[in-house]
């Protein structure tokens, strides 16, 4: 479980292609501190640790993960989120992640407002039950407030900070971002759809 609060970024330094699946190793400032087995969040994507060093960790994304995330879209040079998961002692400061990814987004506008950006993203309508105004949603990672909610687009606003450390900073139009829903919503959701039935 994690909050969407970023910890870091890493930058991909090797993807290893091994039949369906691919290891990424990852160079953080993070790295060090990791260890083998450890769930940590990569865009958003919760993987485990299979090697840690002074400066990079390893970790594979397997063929589901990839067809569902836009982790198959990383090339070596790219930068992703990282955030390790919360503890019983961590300040709950973005919102409950799971780091499941629901879907995959399309960056269709970005708006420069002056320091800050507004992002819209559009995203299959079938989930648009699982969005609400005001609610949260992550995106590859990051937890963030949605307004402007459409059918199949919604806006969120990227303070500065936010867009110097995190993998923002490199956001473009028609980039593929992760999205993980409320679980919170998806319950609720899964409720009413089954007393429906």
């Amino acid at each position: 479980m994690f909050s969407g609060i970023i910890e870091a970024i890493g930058k991909v330094v090797a993807i290893e292609t091994m039949g369906s699946n691919k290891t990424f190793t990852i160079a953080c400032p993070l790295s060090h501190q990791l260890k083998v087995d450890q769930s940590v969040s990569h865009n958003g994507v919760c993987l485990t640790v299979e090697k840690c060093s002074e400066h990079e960790h390893v970790v594979t994304a397997v063929e589901e993960t990839l067809v569902k995330t836009n982790l198959n879209d990383l090339k070596e040079g790219s930068i992703v989120n990282i955030e390790r998961c919360i503890t019983l002692n961590t300040l709950l400061d973005g919102h409950l992640v799971q780091g499941h990814v629901d879907t995959v987004g399309i960056i269709h506008e970005i708006a420069d407002r002056n320091g800050s950006y507004v992002l819209t993203i559009n995203y299959p309508d079938q989930f648009a039950n699982l969005l609400i105004e005001k609610g949260s949603v992550a995106i590859n990672g990051i937890s963030l407030t949605v307004f402007n909610l459409g059918k199949s687009s919604f806006e969120v606003t990227i303070i500065p900070y936010t867009w110097q450390h995190t993998m923002l900073q490199t956001a473009a139009t028609g980039m593929r971002v992760n999205l993980e829903f409320d679980v919170i919503g998806k319950y609720i959701a899964r409720k009413l759809e089954l007393t429906a039935q």
